[in-house]
């Protein structure tokens, strides 16, 4: 399958001198076309992420690498962003909740970032990766078991690819069901743009962060406040939302493309090469963070022909570095971008791997007659310039392949880890503009984790 355009002026909807838009229809419709014209400005290239916001974008895998490592001089710190402080940055701009500063790991450096990493990677460190396994063909075929409209049809990046993290992701937080529920309902509206979401999130963790402080569990909550770091239940917060945030919808993004791959790339359909191979290709050639990792240098800093200002950010092409036409690449090794690299590389790759691929083979293991609806290259991609994500991923197929029963007769049971009945207190200081007051709740239609501890249950 061919992977890159090649065009020798600017992409479409594109004109040229000025900076090249990483959003909107254009860029959706053919991002490798919009890298490889970047290439020709350099190893950078000027780029707008949202109206009216600047940046320079990191095309070069070696340059990227670089700045990657090199956190004295590129720090991620994005009270620094100068255009931010001189108030040139709308404040409703879509931009704000991907780069604006929070008090976690991902914006931290030094001492500071080092002590809020080390409470994350202990608490992943802790995840038993044979349960997360299960718990992630659990969550699977729940979802595959609620294919009904029309019988034999799936669209798969909502109904599958997408709230499949989240699920996993609510079971490994420990999150009981109605909690888990609202903090699905939070991260989904922050990459949507749901107004009252962030409130709504921020509100649902530091509810369920009391109730593990109360009630610690084998899960990674409770693994992160019992750190020797000491967070703070606020910091707690932030490091989840960084978790959930960085874990979920680039997670997702990785399960739709595989699974697209997988059915429609005929080197995947054949057989001849597995799930893990299809899970490597794309983090190599559709990197599902595509452009993201901002760098604000504390001086003016010349790459190449260009000179990166003091304050302005910097992004890294994560997509446009893995594809890099002057690296060689070999999709059976580590050395793509996908999970970053240096002191901010994502700490959760190896959990990710393991849910990506599970996630894979359950869905062809459950519909092993599943086929496209439409040709791989008629498939459409997101608009953003975050993540490198499908729109829809259309299948059909027959009847699924029945679950497997276990001795007790249970089909295809493992106990459930979230807490099923005790719900979270509320928490005085949390923010409730959006969040449900304990009376209306047992009014609200249950969400999808209520839905999936019912069925892991039996009831």
């Amino acid at each position: 399958m061919e992977h890159h355009a090649d065009i020798g002026g600017p992409p479409p909807g594109g004109p040229a001198q000025e900076n090249v838009k990483l959003y909107g229809q254009a860029f959706g419709a053919d991002p490798e076309a919009h890298y490889n014209y970047l290439r020709t400005f350099g190893p950078t290239a000027p780029v707008d992420i949202a109206e009216g916001v600047e940046a320079t974008l990191v095309t070069n895998y070696q340059v990227a690498l670089a700045i990657l490592k090199d956190s004295a001089t590129f720090p991620r710190d994005s009270r620094n962003w100068a255009a931010l402080q001189e108030g040139r940055i709308p404040a409703d701009s879509p931009a704000l909740p991907m780069m604006g500063w929070r008090p976690n790991a991902l914006f931290a450096d030094g001492a500071a970032h080092a002590r809020l990493r080390a409470a994350v990677t202990g608490s992943l460190e802790a995840i038993d990766v044979q349960l997360l396994a299960r718990q992630t063909q659990q969550a699977a075929e729940y979802l595959i078991s609620q294919f009904s409209s029309p019988v034999g049809h799936a669209e798969l990046v909502q109904e599958y690819a997408g709230p499949l993290p989240l699920l996993v992701f609510g079971t490994l937080f420990g999150c009981p069901p109605e909690l888990g529920d609202r903090i699905i309902t939070g991260i989904t509206g922050i990459f949507t743009g749901t107004p009252g979401a962030d409130q709504l999130l921020g509100g649902s963790l530091l509810e369920l962060i009391a109730l593990k402080r109360r009630h610690p569990g084998e899960d990674v909550t409770s693994h992160l406040l019992t750190h020797q770091a000491g967070l703070t239940d606020e910091e707690a917060m932030h490091q989840l939302v960084t978790m959930l945030s960085g874990g979920t919808a680039p997670l997702a993004a990785a399960i739709s493309t595989c699974i697209a791959l997988m059915l429609g790339d005929d080197k995947y359909a054949m057989g001849r090469l597995s799930v893990e191979d299809a899970v490597s290709e794309v983090l190599w050639n559709y990197a599902p963070i595509a452009n993201y990792a901002g760098h604000y240098p504390v001086m003016d800093v010349k790459v190449g022909d260009r000179v990166l200002r003091a304050n302005d950010p910097v992004l890294i092409s994560f997509a446009a570095a893995n594809t890099d036409p002057n690296e060689r690449r070999d999709f059976n090794g580590q050395a793509h971008l996908a999970f970053g690299a240096g002191p901010h590389a994502c700490p959760a790759k190896d959990p990710a791997w393991v849910i990506a691929v599970k996630a894979v083979e359950t869905l062809l293991n459950r519909l092993p007659d599943v086929e496209l609806r439409c040709e791989f290259s008629a498939l459409a991609w997101n608009q953003e310039p975050w993540t490198r994500s499908l729109v829809t991923l259309p299948v059909r197929f027959t009847k699924p392949a029945p679950l497997p029963r276990r001795a007790d007769g249970t089909a295809g049971a493992v106990p459930a880890a979230a807490p099923a009945v005790e719900a979270a207190a509320p928490v005085p200081s949390a923010p409730s503009a959006a969040s449900p007051s304990a009376q209306e709740a047992p009014r609200r239609r249950k969400g999808m984790f209520s839905r999936l501890v019912e069925w892991i249950n039996g009831e």
